[in-house]
C-alpha cells in the first residue's frame, strides 16, 4: 500500500520536474520552446549533437530527437517527436552521451552502447558507415588472464572519437586522430583501447571537443611524488630525524650508517680505502679522518684540491663534493662534528689550513695532474682574497653543512629539494659535463654555469609541462635561487644566522587525504590534462601544436577544478571556487572573456556576484549557470548570436563581448542545461512546497561559505602565518592548531558544495544527501575546529600575538570587517576576529534552518522526514553546546528555543 502512494507521488512530481526548454543557438528569444512532441516523463540527463540529441528519462529510457539519418526507417530520419530506442528497453540505463553525429549510453552493469555515424570507427565498429540501432561495444583488458569485461562508468564523445571512464578510474578510447591519446598511427581504432600515458592515476571526468580530449584527474599523495626510505639498509636506523627545539623543530636527514659506506665500482677503482666509520673515533680522530679523506683521496665527482689557494677554494672544494641526500656518497654533514659556537669552527678550519701547508711541501714536487683542477676554475677573481674573508667562505660552509637541512628549509619556494639546492653550490666546474679548456671563470661565470646546470636538470622529466609553463617554471626558479644564501666572500655571518633560523611558523593549509571524506565526496586535489588537436589553442598549453599524449595544464594546478567540459574549439573548467577558466577559440566571445592569448586558461567574467556552478560548452558558445540572491538559479549566454535577433543587447557583428543575463526566470528552477552545435536546452524544475528552493538554498548557500572561507585562508591565515613573529611558542601552537583545524573544515566544507552541485544534477532525493547519510564527518569536524578556536581562546587568544601581527590585522581591518560581515565601524578588532573565525558556528545553525524546511516539505511518516529530522537533532545539539561554549549561551538561549520539540523527541 505504501509503495502504491510512493509511486502516485512520484507520478505527481514528476510532472514538475526534468522539463525540457529549449533554445536556438544564436537566438536571443525570451521565451524558450519546449521540446515539441514530448510528453511528461522526467528528463534526468540530456545530450546535443549537431543536429540531434538524446533524452535520458527517470526510469533509465533513453529517447533520440532531431535529425537521425544513420536510422533505417524514413520515418524515423527527421521524426516529429522524439522516439524510444528499443534496443535499450530494459538496460537501465544511467548516462548518455552524444558526439556531432553519433550518440552513446552506458547501463546500470557498465556496458557501453553506441549508434550513429560510424565512417571514423566512432562507433566502435568495423567497416560499417553507419550504426542504426544501439549496439553494444565490447571492451576488454588484455592485461588480465582471462579476459576481464571493463565496467563503465562515463562516456564522452567528440566529432570522430569516444572516451570512456572504466569503473577502475582509467580512459579507453577509440575512433580516429590524435585526440584518442593512443601510441598507434593505424586508424580507425574500432576496439577500444586503453590510454596508456594516464594508466595508475585517478581519473575523475572525461570530456570530448570535436578534435580534442580533456580529463580531470586526482592529484598523486604526497607521499607518492617523492618517496624516500625510512630506515636505512644497512643498520635500520632512522634516515630522518626530527629535533623539537623549545621554538623550532630541525628535520635532519644527515643519517651516518656506522656499518660504513658502501662505493660503486667505480669509485672503488680510483680510491680503494674510503670507508669512515665516524661511531667509533672521538671528535678529534673525526676531524682528521674527514681531512685525509679531502685532501689525500678523490671524493666522488671532484679532484684534488691544490695546495696553493687551499685557503680561497677550499670552501668551494668542500661544497662540491658534498652530496647530503646521496646514500652511497660520504658527505661532510656525515663527518664534520658539530660544534657549539664559531671559535671553535674557525680553530678547527685554521688547523685545516695548517694540515694543508704541511701537504704542500710534501706534494711540490709532485707533477700537476692532466684533468683540470678545482683552483684553475677560480685562479683569477677580480681582487685576491684575503685570510679573513676565505675563513669566512670555510665558516659558511662548514656551517652550511651541519646543519644543511636547516639551511635548505629557509628556501623561499621549498619546490627544489636539499638536494638540488646543495648540487647548485657544490657542482664543480671540472665535473663530468664541463669544458676542459673554459680556463678562468670569475664569481660570476661559475654561477652563471651553476644556473644551466639547474636548469637542464629541470627540463628533465617534463613531458607534462607546456611551453608556457616551462617559461613560467624557470622565472619563478630564477627569482627563487635570487633569494638563497650564496657562498662567496660577500656573505656576512648576520646574513647566515638568519638563513640558517628555520621558519617552524610556516603551516601547510593543505590538509592531507582522508579517507571518508574522500570515499564520500569529490575531491578538489585535482589535475587538468589535455590532448587532440590544439590550432585554436584548447589545449591550455600556450601554442597551437597537437598533443599525441595527454599533458598536463600546469597553470590550473591548485585552482581546485571539479568539472569540464569541451565546446567545438574551446575548453572550459569550473572550480569549486564557481569560478571558470576558459581557453581556445574565442571567434564569437565564446570564452567569456577577451583577454589574450587564449592559449592558455583565463577567468570568465561573468557578472555574477555569487559564482557559476554549472557550465556547458558549444559548437562556438558558453553557458554559464550562476547563483542568485533568491537562489534561483540564472542563465547567461556568451557566443555567436543573430544580430537580426539581438539588436538591444551588447554585441558585436557575430557574438556577445561579455556573457549575456537570459530572461528565464519564469520557467523555474533550471537543474542542468546542455550545449550543441544548433541549439541548447535546459532541464528545469518545478518548486513543488518549497522543496526544490530548499535544494539550492543549501547549495547556494554552501558554495558562497566555501568562497568565504577560502578566503579567509588565503587573505588572512596564510599571510599572518608567513609572519616570522606571531608570539610566545604556546600562542604559536595554538594558533596553528587552529589553522590546521580551520583548513581542513574548510575543503570539507569545498569537497560538499561540488557534491550538492552534482546532487542538483540528479534525482535529487532527500535521503540520499550526504549531510543527512553521514552528518558525523561535518560534526566531527566542525567539533574539532571549534575545540581548538575556543582552547586558543581561553589562553588569550588574539590579544596575545605579537606586535607583527597585531600590526598586520590592524592595516586588514576593513577587509576583516568584510569578510566577518560586521558592519558597525567602532567595532574593536579583537571582536571581529572573534566574530571571523566563528562564523562556522553560523553556518551549523543555517544547516538547521535549510533541514527543517526541507522537513516541513515531508509528511510525518515520510522516510525523508525522518532522515532529515534525525540529522536536525545533533547539528542542533552541537550548535547550541559550542554556542555555550563560545560565552554566547545566555544570548542565545530564547534563539534555539524553536529546536526544543525536537530534542525532546
Amino acid at each position: 500500500m505504501d509503495s502504491k502512494k510512493r509511486s502516485s507521488t512520484e507520478a505527481e512530481g514528476s510532472k514538475e520536474r526534468g522539463l525540457v526548454h529549449v533554445w536556438q543557438a544564436g537566438s536571443c528569444s525570451v521565451t524558450p520552446e519546449r521540446l515539441p512532441g514530448w510528453g511528461e516523463k522526467t528528463v534526468l540527463q540530456a545530450a546535443l549533437g549537431v543536429k540531434h540529441g538524446v533524452l535520458l528519462t527517470e526510469d533509465g529510457a533513453v529517447y533520440s530527437f532531431g535529425n537521425l539519418p544513420w536510422r533505417s526507417e524514413p520515418a524515423e530520419i527527421c521524426p516529429s517527436s522524439p522516439i524510444l530506442e528499443n534496443a535499450l528497453v530494459g538496460q537501465c540505463v544511467v548516462t548518455v552521451a552524444a558526439g556531432s553525429f553519433h550518440s552513446g549510453a552506458v547501463t546500470e552493469s557498465g556496458v557501453v552502447y553506441m549508434w550513429g555515424e560510424n565512417s571514423a570507427g566512432q562507433c566502435a565498429v568495423a567497416n560499417q558507415p553507419c550504426v542504426p540501432e544501439p549496439n553494444p561495444v565490447s571492451i576488454s583488458d588484455s592485461e588480465t588472464t582471462p579476459l576481464l569485461a571493463v565496467r563503465i562508468l562515463q562516456l564522452a564523445c567528440g566529432e570522430e572519437h569516444t572516451l570512456a571512464l572504466s569503473i577502475s578510474r582509467e580512459i579507453w578510447a577509440w575512433g580516429t586522430g590524435c585526440q584518442l591519446g593512443l601510441i598507434t598511427t593505424t586508424f580507425p581504432v574500432t576496439k577500444p583501447q586503453k590510454v596508456e600515458h594516464l594508466a595508475g592515476r585517478v581519473v575523475l571526468q572525461v570530456a570530448c571537443g570535436a578534435f580534442h580530449s580533456l580529463a580531470l584527474v586526482q592529484c598523486l599523495p604526497s607521499q607518492d611524488l617523492k618517496p624516500v626510505p625510512e630506515r636505512c639498509n644497512q643498520c635500520s636506523q632512522l634516515l630522518i630525524t626530527m629535533t623539537d627545539k623549545e621554538d623550532h623543530v630541525i628535520i635532519s636527514d644527515s643519517h651516518c650508517c656506522p656499518l660504513g659506506v658502501t662505493l660503486s665500482e667505480s669509485q672503488a677503482e680510483n680510491q680503494p680505502s674510503t670507508a669512515i666509520s665516524p661511531t667509533t673515533e672521538t671528535r678529534d680522530s673525526q676531524g682528521e679522518g674527514f681531512e685525509n679523506a679531502l685532501v689525500e683521496n678523490d671524493l666522488p665527482g671532484a679532484t684534488k684540491v691544490s695546495v696553493e689557494n687551499v685557503q680561497t677554494t677550499r670552501g668551494n672544494a668542500i661544497s662540491s663534493q658534498v652530496d647530503i641526500m646521496g646514500t652511497t656518497e660520504v658527505s661532510s654533514a656525515r663527518n664534520v662534528p658539530s660544534y657549539p659556537n664559531c671559535q671553535a669552527v674557525n680553530e678547527y678550519m685554521q688547523k685545516l689550513a695548517d694540515h694543508s701547508k704541511g701537504e704542500n711541501s710534501e706534494n711540490a714536487e709532485k707533477p700537476v695532474p692532466s684533468q683540470p683542477l678545482v683552483e684553475e676554475a677560480i685562479p683569477n677573481l677580480h681582487s685576491p682574497p684575503t685570510t679573513s674573508t676565505s675563513a669566512l667562505n670555510s665558516l659558511v660552509v662548514s656551517c652550511a653543512s651541519a646543519v644543511g637541512v636547516r639551511v635548505a628549509a629557509t628556501y623561499e619556494a621549498g619546490a627544489l629539494s636539499l638536494k638540488k639546492v646543495m648540487n647548485f653550490y657544490n657542482t664543480a666546474p671540472c665535473e663530468p659535463g664541463a669544458q676542459a679548456g673554459s680556463g678562468s671563470i670569475g664569481p660570476e661565470g661559475l654561477k652563471d654555469s651553476r644556473e644551466e646546470q639547474v636548469k637542464q636538470e629541470s627540463m628533465q622529466g617534463k613531458k607534462s609541462s607546456s611551453l608556457v609553463d616551462i617559461r613560467e617554471e624557470e622565472s619563478e626558479g630564477g627569482s627563487r635561487r635570487l633569494s638563497l644564501p650564496g657562498l662567496l666572500s660577500q656573505v656576512s655571518p648576520r646574513l647566515l644566522r638568519k638563513a640558517a633560523r628555520v621558519k617552524t611558523r610556516t603551516v601547510v593549509l593543505t590538509p592531507t587525504y582522508s579517507g571518508e571524506a574522500d570515499a564520500l565526496l569529490p575531491s578538489l586535489r585535482t589535475e587538468v590534462w589535455t590532448w587532440g588537436k590544439g590550432k585554436e589553442g584548447q589545449l591550455g598549453h600556450g601554442d597551437v601544436l597537437p598533443r599525441l599524449q595527454p599533458l598536463c595544464v600546469k597553470c590550473l594546478d591548485g585552482k581546485e577544478v571539479i568539472h569540464l567540459e569541451a565546446g567545438g574549439y574551446h575548453s572550459l573548467a569550473l572550480t569549486a571556487k564557481s569560478q571558470v577558466y576558459s581557453w581556445g577559440s574565442n571567434t564569437f566571445g565564446q570564452l567569456g572573456h577577451s583577454d589574450f592569448p587564449t592559449t592558455v586558461p583565463r577567468l570568465a567574467k561573468v557578472n555574477s556576484k555569487n559564482g557559476v556552478w554549472s557550465v556547458a560548452a558549444g559548437q562556438d558558445y558558453s553557458l554559464f549557470l550562476v547563483d542568485t540572491e533568491d537562489f534561483q538559479p540564472g542563465l547567461y549566454y556568451s557566443g555567436r548570436q543573430d544580430p537580426a535577433e539581438c539588436d538591444n543587447l551588447p554585441e558585436n557583428h557575430s557574438g556577445t563581448k561579455t556573457p549575456v543575463l537570459l530572461s528565464c526566470s519564469k520557467l523555474g528552477y533550471i537543474s542542468r542545461v546542455t550545449a550543441g552545435r544548433d541549439s541548447y536546452l535546459a532541464l528545469v524544475d518545478k518548486n513543488i512546497m518549497g522543496y526544490i528552493a530548499s535544494l539550492h538554498e543549501l547549495a547556494a548557500t554552501e558554495r558562497r561559505f566555501y568562497s568565504k572561507l577560502s578566503d579567509i585562508k588565503s587573505q588572512i591565515l596564510r599571510p599572518l602565518l608567513s609572519l616570522e613573529n606571531l608570539g610566545t611558542a604556546s600562542t604559536v601552537q595554538l594558533l596553528q592548531e587552529v589553522a590546521s583545524r580551520f583548513s581542513k573544515l574548510c575543503y570539507l566544507i569545498g569537497q560538499h558544495g561540488a557534491s550538492l552541485s552534482s546532487f542538483l544534477h540528479g534525482i535529487k532525493e532527500a535521503r540520499s544527501l550526504v549531510i543527512l547519510k553521514h552528518s558525523s564527518l561535518f560534526l566531527d569536524s566542525y567539533t574539532e575546529y571549534c575545540t581548538s578556536m575556543t582552547n586558543f581562546l581561553v589562553m588569550g587568544g588574539f590579544q596575545l600575538l605579537a606586535k607583527p601581527a597585531i600590526d598586520f590585522l590592524n592595516k586588514n581591518q576593513e577587509l576583516l570587517q568584510d569578510l566577518s560581515e560586521v558592519t558597525d565601524e567602532n567595532t574593536q578588532l579583537i571582536e571581529i576576529l572573534n566574530t571571523l573565525f566563528f562564523l562556522p558556528t553560523r553556518r551549523l545553525h543555517n544547516y538547521a534552518e535549510v533541514l527543517l524546511k526541507l522537513a516541513t516539505c515531508f509528511e510525518v511518516a515520510s522516510r525523508h522526514l525522518q532522515n532529515t529530522r534525525n540529522c536536525r537533532i545533533p547539528v542542533l545539539v552541537m550548535s547550541l553546546l559550542l554556542s555555550i561554549s563560545a560565552g554566547k549561551g545566555r544570548k542565545q538561549s530564547t534563539h534555539w528555543a524553536s529546536g526544543r520539540p525536537f530534542l525532546e523527541k
